[in-house]
């Protein structure tokens, strides 16, 4: 079985959200702020295990550029600078899949933490 691959990423400025659509009829609406707090660069996951930062007051971040990564991910560009995360396909469709779960693993952590969304 082969990995669905999008067809369509349209980038709603306005609403801050990516939406991404799949071969296999499946989309999904990404909230940059979700894209951001769970990027896939080390800055965010770390090196191993254990490492992955929290990163909060990303309420209102959106994205500046989509830049294709060869034929299996994009780059997001932020406007908040950050940019070293490649988002793979099927790592947008996990983010797709698993976003309700992620999202409230996200805002426990924060109100854990007394952290906040706002910047």
């Amino acid at each position: 079985m082969t990995t669905p691959r999008p067809t369509e990423l349209i980038h709603h400025r306005a609403s801050h959200a990516l939406e991404v659509a799949f071969d296999d009829g499946v989309r999904y609406r990404l909230p940059c702020e979700y894209l951001r707090v769970e990027s896939p660069s080390a800055e965010v996951q770390g090196h191993g295990p254990g490492q992955r930062v929290l990163v909060p007051g990303k309420r209102h971040v959106n994205l500046r550029a989509i830049e294709p990564v060869g034929n299996y991910a994009v780059q997001l560009h932020f406007d908040d600078g950050h940019d070293s995360g490649i988002y793979s396909w099927s790592l947008l469709r996990t983010l797709g899949e698993q976003q309700d779960v992620r999202w409230a693993r996200y805002l426990a952590e924060l109100e854990e933490r007394g952290a906040s969304r706002e910047p």
